[in-house]
């Protein structure tokens, strides 16, 4: 004679062996218990250097982007979501979930680009949950060997170095020696390869046979263009839509964002050709403000790059899945610390305690269900850095505190532009003044005072973590030896020809 608790084992098993007689299978048994995370595949495209207002969709009159046009109007669109003011710091952010200052990164150069050793990156964590990662493009977070992206959880790498193709600094930070926009040399999973082609054709074709080879798992594709950063290049027919309309700079600047458009256009094609489209979640952001396009248009946003106003950090961020999310637009302030431990939520992967006291972001999960959804007021912090290479603020706190730097709160923001020493502070309500023309610090003394506070206790918190600023780098750089012992120990006089 059974009790209720051998009735009720006795009844799951020969309920679970039903399962199995009639599926005839393992894997679903699962379905008669407990339903599987979801395992979208994940695209994140972020081009370098394009800002807000760097896209028809934004308002743009003069440049043309219909295919990311067709894909903010499928997506759940961000409105007021923020990066860093450059580059390295907004890619730390985006691997870490957290501010940049915690990853030791306060410049593009210099050794201050390395994302510190000690931090859980994003491929990493999604490799909990069963995903293939490949970067195509920009890393730019260290160039030595146990900075490079191979060593920080993705499987496949297809990159060039440095903060840009044929950009080298003193020290650790540059690409391969001599390196150009078109048939540039990329490193290969740790071999230099000659391409064909323009650079950011280069990337997106080979994020696509990537994808092809790997769309059976799921995946995570971070394909991060160098364009349109300068030097401005790009095929001709790019640069002949735009002149004569607008100054030649910011016509070869337009040139290479209506490439970075064509491209997307030909990936989401692809993506139906393949019946991904469904199953996979794709992210377009940009990395900081528009570095060309400003004096054109700026969608009355005050400054540009390397600017604590709004026009430095406010970028564009649509996030499309079929079927999931619908789209709409979303006003709550968000940024990319967000991106991590959104996609953590998303795929209900469990942080551990170091993980769990390194993110400072939010699931944005919420507002991609129901854009409306309740989202509590918070700080966000922004500091140019870039100080000089010589000074470290750990030695002097005080010196460099106040210097470009920004506080988000509510609709308020606290700007101080000054080159050291003590703040000279504006107060903007952006949502009466959204071009930051007004100063109202003067008359608010308590905004001043909260917002002041909290970032006072900001920089008490990272100051202890800027890791790399009495880092001395190394005599060659490490992209221009590896090159140079790959076609056997030729040197800087000796540069072996492009093929």
């Amino acid at each position: 004679m059974y009790n209720f608790d051998q009735q009720r084992r006795v009844s799951i098993s020969l309920w679970a062996g039903l399962c199995a007689l009639i599926f005839q299978v393992t894997v679903p048994i699962g379905l008669c218990t407990a339903a599987e995370p979801p395992r979208p595949n994940i695209i994140l495209i972020m081009p370098d250097d394009q800002g807000y207002g760097d896209l028809s969709y934004t308002g743009n009159p003069i440049l043309k982007t219909p295919h990311i046009d067709q894909f903010a109007s499928q997506s759940v669109r961000f409105t007021d979501f923020h990066v860093s003011p450059t580059c390295a710091p907004t890619r730390s952010a985006i691997m870490t979930g957290r501010h940049e200052f915690k990853n030791g990164i306060t410049h593009t150069i210099m050794e201050r680009e390395r994302l510190t050793l000690s931090a859980t990156t994003l491929p990493e964590v999604l490799h909990r949950a069963g995903y293939k990662n490949g970067i195509f493009g920009k890393w730019h977070l260290g160039d030595e060997d146990a900075y490079q992206p191979g060593q920080r959880g993705f499987d496949e790498v297809f990159i060039h170095g440095g903060g840009g193709i044929g950009q080298t600094y003193p020290g650790s930070c540059g690409d391969a020696p001599g390196n150009s926009y078109f048939n540039p040399v990329i490193r290969h999973n740790g071999t230099f390869e000659t391409t064909n082609g323009y650079c950011t054709d280069v990337f997106f074709q080979q994020a696509l046979r990537w994808i092809e080879q790997t769309k059976e798992q799921p995946f995570f594709c971070y394909l991060t263009p160098n364009a349109p950063h300068s030097p401005l290049d790009c095929p001709q027919n790019e640069i002949d839509r735009y002149a004569g309309k607008v100054p030649d700079p910011q016509a070869r600047f337009f040139g290479m964002i209506s490439n970075i458009d064509e491209n997307i256009g030909h990936m989401l094609a692809k993506l139906d050709e393949w019946n991904l489209a469904d199953n996979t979640l794709v992210i377009f952001i940009t990395d900081n403000g528009s570095a060309s396009g400003s004096k054109i248009f700026n969608a009355g946003m005050r400054a540009a790059k390397g600017s604590p106003y709004n026009g430095g950090t406010r970028v564009p961020s649509f996030w499309r899945w079929p079927g999931h999310f619908t789209p709409a637009d979303c006003d709550a302030l968000t940024c990319h610390w967000d991106i991590l431990p959104t996609l953590m939520d998303l795929l209900q992967i469990k942080a551990d305690e170091k993980l769990a006291q390194q993110i400072e972001g939010r699931s944005m999960l919420p507002l991609l269900n129901d854009p409306q959804a309740k989202w509590a007021d918070r700080f966000f912090f922004t500091h140019v850095g870039r100080w000089d290479h010589k000074f470290d603020p750990r030695d002097q706190p005080d010196l460099v505190k106040y210097s470009k730097c920004s506080i988000r709160w509510k609709n308020w923001t606290l700007v101080s532009t000054v080159k050291d020493g003590p703040a000279k502070w504006e107060l903007y309500d952006l949502a009466a003044d959204p071009g930051e023309s007004q100063n109202l610090a003067g008359e608010h003394a308590d905004v001043v005072a909260t917002m002041l506070h909290a970032y006072d206790a900001w920089w008490q918190d990272v100051l202890p973590c800027m890791v790399n600023e009495r880092v001395q780098g190394p005599q060659v750089n490490p992209f221009h030896a590896a090159y140079w012992a790959q076609y056997q120990g030729s040197g800087p006089n000796n540069v072996p020809p492009k093929k």
